[in-house]
């Protein structure tokens, strides 16, 4: 593969570093048996400038684009015209999430964004709903379409398509921490993959986020029987220490996804008082009882391994479906017992003789039957803030920063947009009136995610530009004013490079019987352990592993080095391997090649600057063995150009 000059300048990587801002994730460590591993103490800048990170990233990345996508991404909108693009009226309102995000923009006067052109939008939602880029064929398809409601028609197509499945399933099972590799219990590949089916029928049946919640929460069986989440309390065990210890886990961990309070993991060491002063002021008012008394909710959770028959050989056991499994239960008894002095937690101490704790939900409900886990699914489901954390969650996923950011910190005393916090706290959320009509709708709306998104999708909010017209400023991030470009998560660069290329490599995967060759379809991040190189490429793109490595969106030299050199992609674009390069070849003049490769690459046409560095590439090869080298460096390129590698 030749090295052209004037297609690496394009590239868009030459000063990768302007994008290398690192967004801090932070889970809180679970060995705290004294007061010197306070997590906060240790590292108050972990917890105090993740929303400050958080932002800074978001505009550090959206500059860099501002440079490196001058001239290739078209700067006005069909739909407008140049001297209506900074009157805030030419931006259509099409729901209350435009009333609040301009109006907030229009108080602070701002200028007005632009709006997205239909190549921006399509290949935007195409990856943001389904984790693929757009065919050729569908982007002259829909540029071609003069329906006024030709983005609400895609939207509706891509929400109820096979891969919004694959997508979705992989998004909750990041959040569901669903994996084979937990170091607590040996939940193994097939216990993995009996949670992964659970995930894939419920978003593929359209089950409700509350129930599926629910169903997790109150799991009970063997988790090797498919479809079964009991999984995810099996994920919840605290080896070392006291049951106690579990309990805690189990509440932290459900805490923490369902509720976005990710503080319990302070709370279940110490009280608020002294450690969250200046992070919460719902967590600087919890007690450690007040945290205990959630976890006791999980104390008649049993767990026990599958039991043979008395007799039956380890060679037998060993051949049978169930070697290695758990199965979940509930007890008729159990308390959340005290006194303890070890594990991993600080002691627990017993306040005027007590002996247990008693399960008590943070907004005062007691159980009102024995089965105190179903309580506390029930009262989780129910609780305002659960519809909260997950409209902020589906928020950031769309836009690219929280309402609230980070997620999982999420302070139920400064969220009311009708209460306001005393001094010197302010409302958490940058549109605290938004955060809560979302919650209200996806409430009202049964917890569909498919509606959810809709209503987001349709917004022009979610569809403005990446470009801005105004000055750039840090101030600006929180108010939305234009959107924010992310870099794709490992398994969409990988499908990406698949789809564009048309080259695809199975994998198998243990107790699955049939092959899969898209990365989004696979059970969880660490595989394929079929194919080390792929799997190497995409933990390039750090997606972590659903343990104690999360996900992470920051870019690294380590990328552009991989897209560049790494086998995965350079045994992709050569013409013997890629039907796509050969259906290239075939057509008949170097302009529509040239369009071609940039619609399959990049859902785009080629700007007047790569246009002409373009032609001049495939107009200078005369021999067959000449142009399909041009052909193919033209791929190489345009798979290194930083739109390939960002949804924007």
């Amino acid at each position: 593969m030749r090295i052209l000059a004037p297609l690496l300048a394009l590239t868009g990587f030459g000063t990768i570093g302007g994008l290398q801002a690192q967004e801090t994730s932070f889970d809180p460590g679970q060995n705290a048996n004294s007061s010197q591993n306070c997590t906060f103490q240790a590292d108050p800048s972990a917890f105090l400038l993740r929303e400050t990170r958080a932002r800074k990233a978001v505009f550090d990345r959206a500059a860099a684009f501002d440079v490196k996508l001058s001239g290739s991404i078209r700067t006005l909108s069909s739909a407008t015209s140049p001297d209506d693009q900074f009157l805030f009226d030419s931006i259509p309102h099409v729901n209350f999430i435009d009333d609040e995000i301009f109006g907030k923009m229009a108080s602070a006067n701002v200028p007005p964004p632009l709006l997205s052109t239909d190549e921006e939008f399509f290949r935007r939602i195409t990856l943001d709903l389904t984790g693929r880029i757009p065919s050729s064929a569908d982007v002259r398809a829909f540029l071609a379409d003069t329906n006024p409601t030709k983005r609400s028609a895609v939207i509706d197509k891509l929400l109820f398509s096979p891969e919004f499945a694959d997508k979705w399933t992989m998004w909750l099972g990041d959040l569901l921490e669903n994996n084979a590799s937990s170091v607590n219990f040996t939940r193994n590949v097939t216990g993995r993959n009996a949670f992964y089916k659970f995930i894939w029928d419920s978003v593929s049946d359209q089950v409700s986020i509350k129930d599926a919640v629910f169903q997790i929460l109150t799991a009970t069986g063997n988790h090797f029987d498919e479809p079964n989440p009991a999984g995810y309390i099996l994920n919840g065990n605290a080896p070392g220490g006291p049951a106690d210890d579990t309990y805690d886990m189990l509440l932290y961990k459900s805490a923490k996804a369902f509720l976005g309070l990710g503080h319990y993991d302070c709370l279940l060491c110490h009280s608020g008082r002294g450690h969250l002063d200046q992070i919460s002021l719902w967590g600087a008012n919890t007690s450690r009882t007040q945290a205990e008394n959630m976890a006791a909710f999980f104390s008649r959770t049993s767990f026990r391994s599958y039991s043979f028959p008395p007799g039956t050989s380890l060679p037998d056991q060993q051949a049978s479906f169930y070697y290695q499994s758990y199965i979940v239960s509930d007890a008729a008894t159990g308390t959340y017992a005290i006194p303890t002095t070890y594990g991993n937690r600080p002691n627990r101490l017993a306040p005027g003789g007590q002996k247990s704790i008693d399960p008590i939900y943070r907004l005062g409900q007691t159980p009102s039957n024995g089965n105190w886990r179903a309580e506390f699914a029930k009262n989780l489901v129910n609780d305002p803030l659960f519809a909260v954390n997950f409209a902020n969650r589906l928020w950031k996923q769309m836009f690219n920063l929280g309402l609230v950011d980070a997620v999982d910190s999420l302070d139920p005393s400064r969220l009311d947009p009708s209460n306001p916090p005393p001094a010197p706290w302010d409302f958490q959320a940058t549109h605290p009136v938004l955060l809560q009509r979302l919650a209200d709708r996806f409430t009202a709306g049964g917890f569909n995610l498919r509606e959810f998104l809709r209503l987001i999708a349709e917004s022009s909010a979610y569809q403005l530009s990446s470009r801005y017209p105004g000055e750039w400023k840090a101030s600006s991030v929180p108010l939305f004013v234009r959107h924010y470009p992310r870099r794709l998560d490992a398994e969409e660069v990988h499908d990406a490079i698949a789809k564009s290329t048309g080259v695809f490599t199975k994998y198998s995967v243990q107790g699955w019987g049939n092959p899969v060759v898209w990365a989004m379809q696979l059970p969880d991040t660490l595989e394929p352990r079929s194919n080390g190189t792929t799997g190497a490429f995409m933990n390039y793109f750090l997606r972590g592993n659903r343990d104690n490595v999360p996900r992470s969106q920051a870019v690294t030299v380590l990328q552009p080095a991989a897209l560049m050199n790494d086998n995965f992609v350079m045994t992709k674009i050569h013409m013997a391997q890629s039907p796509t390069l050969q259906g290239v070849a075939k057509l008949t003049t170097p302009k529509d090649q040239l369009e071609e490769v940039f619609l399959t690459f990049l859902g785009r046409m080629p700007t007047n600057d790569e246009r002409s560095t373009g032609m001049a590439l495939l107009g200078s090869a005369t021999t067959a063995a000449q142009k399909n080298a041009a052909l193919e460096d033209l791929a190489w390129a345009l798979t290194n150009k930083l739109d390939f590698l960002f949804s924007y």
